[in-house]
């Protein structure tokens, strides 16, 4: 299965995409000190703490309505998806 992807490099709100579908993974690509949070129509999915490392974290939960980042501080992160 291929895979959608974005990249995030700075502090904000990202909606991923608005729809549904299955949160894959969430790459960090460089540690840093910001917390990451993820939810969707039904609240929240998750929320990496500001001390994560770099690594990758599989999820491959299904998301409703939506699917919303929001990055404190710089963070850079990479966010796998599919859409149904």
């Amino acid at each position: 299965m291929s895979y959608l992807y974005n990249h995030i490099a700075t502090a904000t709100t990202t909606t991923i995409t608005a729809s549904q579908g299955i949160l894959h993974s969430i790459v960090v690509n460089t540690s840093d000190n910001g917390a990451i949070t993820v939810s969707d129509a039904n609240g929240t999915i998750a929320i990496l703490k500001k001390e994560v490392v770099e690594g990758t974290f599989l999820y491959d939960v299904s998301f409703n309505g939506y699917l919303e980042i929001i990055t404190a501080n710089t963070t850079d992160i990479t966010v796998t998806y599919n859409v149904t």
